[in-house]
């Protein structure tokens, strides 16, 4: 990484919550012992099935008496349509050591009776004006006490089961980074498209496509999110972040992002936002130009079919 890129200093972002009135470490949700299903409020809307009705078995749980402290942060701003199912799957995943911060820019939307009406479950949440998403999340990290992390935007939410599936391979492979399938939920279609996420090495890590919402890290390996950036900052974080670490795949899904007409990923509007961050990254004073380009996607297809065919035997065996 070019020492140019103007990382935040998250100590200062600590210390003003801190004068702000912040207390560390911060409470970690309270559990029940047959769950939170029963406690938690009515859903402002009428659904079943995941994360609405029904919740991860809280007994999976009872196997280990310390599990690890893991942070989830949520970046929000004017997402209240879909900010209530992002909350229960993180409270509903029935993780007896969890930390969740929600950091709203101030949103203007029904977001903020959303956070109120779960405040009781969310260790810390604020809802004033910031920078953007990466400001929100570096700002929420900054008070973490987490051993893991991981963030999950307002609008996307996690598979059941996800969080004992991810601290198992942890503690089982001791990785420093685990990642694995998503979905992608077409909002006005009404379907879903599972992503196959390729076990991926550092050779390829320019050309990897990792599902953001379903990576998690130690929080040994942790670094600021780039704030320039509007659209890849996950990316950019990946190429510094992970490099060089222990990284393991989950093959299933550990959560869905919604695709609708205001995220950044489907939403022309953000076409220039994503060209500017794609120069940002590629300049000399950051990541560069990836060289080679042909010869490097020619040998992550041939890397590719191998993954596969490893996959066919195995599963022969």
């Amino acid at each position: 990484m070019s020492s140019s890129i103007n990382l935040p200093d998250l100590k200062l972002y600590r210390a003003s919550l801190l004068k702000a009135g912040v207390e560390i470490p911060l409470h970690v949700v309270p559990t029940e012992p047959n769950g939170l299903l029963g406690v938690l409020p009515v859903p402002d809307i009428d659904q079943s099935g995941w994360p609405w009705t029904i919740q991860t078995d809280a007994e999976v749980f009872q196997k280990k008496a310390n599990w690890p402290k893991i942070t989830i942060v949520t970046p929000s701003y004017n997402q209240g349509a879909f900010l209530e199912q992002t909350i229960r799957s993180v409270l509903l995943q029935n993780y007896p050591n969890l930390e969740y911060i929600v950091m709203d820019g101030g949103s203007t939307d029904h977001t903020k009776d959303i956070l109120e009406k779960y405040s009781p479950w969310i260790s810390y949440w604020r809802s004033v004006k910031d920078n953007g998403q990466g400001h929100a999340i570096n700002k929420g990290f900054s008070i973490s006490s987490g051993a893991y992390f991981a963030w999950i935007n307002s609008d996307d939410f996690y598979s059941l089961n996800a969080f004992s599936v991810v601290i198992n391979k942890f503690l089982d492979t001791n990785a420093d980074f685990v990642y694995g399938y998503g979905i992608n939920r077409y909002v006005q279609e009404q379907r879903d498209e599972l992503i196959k996420v390729e076990r991926f090495i550092d050779r390829f890590i320019r050309v990897s496509r990792l599902f953001q919402p379903s990576c998690f890290w130690k929080k040994s390996i942790h670094q600021p999110i780039w704030e320039d950036l509007q659209c890849s900052l996950d990316y950019e974080l990946w190429l510094r972040m992970v490099h060089g670490k222990k990284k393991r795949l989950v093959a299933t899904p550990l959560s869905t992002a919604n695709v609708h007409d205001l995220a950044k990923t489907s939403n022309p509007s953000m076409d220039s936002a994503w060209r500017n961050d794609h120069l940002l990254i590629c300049s000399a004073s950051a990541h560069g130009i990836v060289k080679n380009w042909n010869y490097l996607i020619f040998s992550q297809k041939i890397w590719r079919k191998l993954n596969q065919f490893v996959h066919i035997l195995t599963h022969i065996s």
